[in-house]
């Protein structure tokens, strides 16, 4: 954060000497229309994340994305993450909540890449129209080994890590 602010301030004074200080009070009050209109969904996400942790029934999530849960866990993490839709204020909460009400690290990482990976969302805005059909079927099926690739990887890494289990805060 200290890093963030001195940057903050280094860049304002640049601005301040080049533009003046109606340079700089137009970055500011563009960024608080930003901020204005980013905190809405900041704070549905973070709902939705709450949410969802008081809904899905904890055993049953543990039984299909914990520890135990194997492949299959990794895969359905990996397709709850390409069907997820939303941008990184849904995403992120969501996995949030799935953490909170026992998936485990590596089904998180496999939802949260497939999510960045192969999004459906994202594929259909974007890739369809501008890449074409052909591209964004290419590209959505080589992307597939890599969230449960992830995953794995993030579920060794944390049992070696932490192998008593979940780690202190």
């Amino acid at each position: 954060m200290i890093v963030i602010g001195a940057l903050v301030a280094v860049c304002a004074a640049i601005v301040w000497r080049r533009d003046g200080i109606d340079g700089v009070l137009k970055i500011l009050t563009h960024d608080l229309w930003l901020f204005g209109e980013i905190i809405p969904r900041v704070l549905a996400g973070c709902l939705l994340g709450a949410f969802i942790a008081e809904i899905l029934p904890h055993e049953k999530v543990s039984r299909s994305l914990g520890p135990e849960s194997g492949l299959k866990g990794l895969l359905i993490g990996t397709a709850f993450g390409a069907i997820l839709p939303g941008g990184p204020f849904t995403a992120y909460p969501v996995a949030a909540a799935l953490l909170t009400v026992g998936a485990d690290f590596g089904a998180t990482i496999a939802m949260v890449v497939s999510w960045t990976l192969i999004g459906y969302g994202r594929a259909v805005a974007w890739e369809l129209p501008i890449l074409g059909t052909e591209f964004t079927l290419w590209r959505a099926v080589i992307s597939l080994p890599i969230p449960v690739l992830a995953g794995w990887l993030g579920r060794f890494v944390f049992v070696r890590i932490y192998p008593k289990g979940e780690p202190s805060e």
